[in-house]
């Protein structure tokens, strides 16, 4: 039978072992070794939105700053430098409500917004990485003011795209 003492000293060990084991997973910087900062180049808008191309830079460099895989630096001291371009943005109807008459109006929206980028070492004629595609979505209501109520659901599809964009360059190699 096993005593207290025993049990709690073997409960200490066993973290300890599973720390020494291992999973073959790798913690922190997961970054190429030899890329330690990016410059995030003016963001091209295609699409008809408007400021999604200064919400899409802001939120790259925000993103780039949060993450801390790679310093934030300007265009021309960057080991590599992110073009991005905002190529489509959708909408789409979710839920609906009646009114008195039977007429129907959409009360949620979803955004869809889809990003090409890619990664360029200055002074190299290929990208590090090419036409690479990242998308992010977000959901907002009808409510009095529809207008804001997009413009942030596109402020947040920016973000999530941001996100995805940051992983794909500091997770690529």
């Amino acid at each position: 039978m096993m005593t207290r003492k025993h049990f709690l000293r073997t409960l200490c060990l066993l973290p300890a072992l599973a720390l020494l084991a291992g999973c073959g997973y790798r913690i922190g910087y997961l970054g190429h070794p030899q890329l330690k900062s990016i410059a995030v180049a003016p963001v091209v808008n295609d699409t008809l939105a408007y400021n999604v191309a200064s919400n899409m830079r802001n939120l790259l460099c925000e993103c780039f700053q949060t993450d801390g895989t790679m310093k934030l630096t300007g265009m021309k001291t960057a080991d590599c430098i992110i073009y991005a371009r905002v190529t489509a943005i959708t909408f789409s109807e979710i839920s609906w409500s009646s009114r008195k008459n039977n007429t129907y109006t959409p009360n949620q929206w979803k955004v869809q917004l889809s990003a090409e980028f890619s990664v360029v070492l200055p002074g190299r004629a290929e990208p590090l990485l090419k036409d690479v595609k990242a998308s992010g979505t977000a959901e907002f209501m009808s409510g009095p003011d529809i207008e804001i109520s997009r413009n942030y659901a596109i402020k947040q599809a920016c973000f999530v795209a941001a996100k995805d964009i940051v992983s794909q360059v500091t997770e690529a190699w």
